[in-house]
């Protein structure tokens, strides 16, 4: 009897598993293996020839113009999560400890704010700001600050500036989840124990909480290293990261092979790094 329970209870448990493996695989590792596949071709005039060949890979490290790409998606995409973390820190723990705990949800909700607004809106609205005619230009001629306006749209540091204020929102949340469940006793042992402010945020409330940071920042590494739409509007084309070269392979050259090999590049790298980022969380948890 006891067998026939746990066989239906087997073949129910298929039913409810099989749609999302379908959807999985129909939806995900096939055109992964398209694309796969697709990276050891070789484009030849107009026509796409399966070469089964490493030459796209091979075209990625010797054309300095590709791998350009990639590096300066790492450098731009380092620059966001370092500075979105040590903005977001301290407003999390502003909201988690200085806050009412009336008032906390009221702030949550200001803090989210600008996912309510479309992604590219923000970015032209950046546009407008940092634009030589733009509110940050006026202000900091009319203070003095300046003697001629800044070129500062179309730059790295538009780039920057927009994910940043993107990503600093979603790094808060995820750390203030962190810090919301840390007892208060914690800091009154460490108080007791002779330690003071600075040494308990190093050596208890730190620790504790960065799991809520390494996955924030994980989060902001992927989202920012695989954006095109704010580093074409705010970036222009000065400096062009690998998911603009990988548009640009498609659009002006419709080299699908190495578009292909470059999104591949990609998921490796985000591959790689959410590898070292789950052992190097493994290891703190031990």
């Amino acid at each position: 009897m006891s067998g026939r329970i746990e066989q239906r209870e087997r073949r129910r448990a298929w039913g409810l598993v099989l749609p999302a493996l379908g959807w999985t695989g129909l939806f995900f590792l096939l055109p992964f293996a398209v694309m796969v596949v697709t990276s050891f071709a070789r484009r030849e005039g107009r026509e796409i020839v399966l070469a089964w060949s490493l030459q796209n890979y091979v075209d990625f490290v010797e054309k300095s113009f590709l791998l350009r790409g990639l590096v300066v998606s790492l450098e731009i995409t380092a620059l966001v999560v370092v500075i979105s973390v040590l903005l977001a820190y301290p407003l999390a723990w502003i909201i988690a400890e200085r806050v009412p705990a009336r008032w906390q949800r009221t702030a949550l909700i200001l803090a989210v704010l600008p996912f309510w607004t479309s992604y590219v809106v923000r970015s032209y609205a950046w546009v407008l700001l940092l634009s030589r005619n733009g509110v940050v230009n006026d202000t900091l001629l009319s203070l003095g600050l300046v003697s001629e306006p800044l070129e500062m749209a179309s730059t790295r540091f538009a780039t920057v500036t927009g994910f940043v204020h993107f990503f600093v929102m979603l790094l808060t949340l995820t750390i203030y989840a962190n810090l919301v469940q840390l007892a208060p006793n914690l800091r009154r042992a460490a108080a007791d124990l002779g330690a003071n402010g600075w040494q308990t945020f190093r050596h208890v409330i730190l620790p504790l909480t960065r799991p809520g940071i390494m996955v924030g920042a994980f989060l902001t590494f992927v989202l920012c290293i695989g954006d095109y739409i704010t580093p074409q509007i705010l970036g222009g084309n000065n400096e062009l990261v690998l998911p603009q070269v990988i548009m640009l392979q498609l659009g002006r050259r419709a080299d699908f092979p190495m578009a292909a090999a470059l999104s591949l590049v990609l998921m490796a790298v985000v591959t790689l790094v959410y590898i070292a980022v789950a052992r190097w969380m493994k290891m703190e948890r031990t």
